[in-house]
């Protein structure tokens, strides 16, 4: 199951960006995270596939959604300009952002160079 995240719960799970300034990540697993918005047509496109990969790789990797007309905050700290756009966190090293309705055996490629899982 994909899970919402407010700011707080961003600020727990992925990073507290109001206690470091440098990127720390604060996650157990490796996550990506889909900002998105109701309104957005190759949003609703993606969300099955982001279930879907939640089964996949279920205990590897959590997948979240910000929802950016609700947290423009993160939206913002983020840049996000475009949507969908997804955040891929790797436990360490940097995130990478990755932008649109991408198919899955891409977001596979992604979640296997980045954020180092295999299925």
């Amino acid at each position: 199951m994909t899970e919402m995240l407010t700011k707080e719960t961003f600020l727990e799970k992925v990073f507290n960006f109001e206690k470091n300034k440098e990127w720390k990540f604060e996650g157990d697993l490796p996550c990506l995270i889909d900002f998105y918005a109701d309104w957005c047509g190759p949003c609703k496109m993606i969300a099955p596939v982001l279930e879907e990969l939640s089964d996949d790789y279920k205990g590897k990797i959590n997948i979240y959604k910000i929802d950016t007309e609700v947290e423009q905050e993160l939206a913002a700290a983020f840049g996000i300009r475009s949507i969908p756009s997804m955040l891929f966190c790797p436990k360490e090293g940097e995130p990478q952002m990755a932008q649109g309705a991408l198919p899955k055996h891409q977001l596979e490629e992604i979640i296997k160079d980045v954020l180092k899982v295999e299925k």
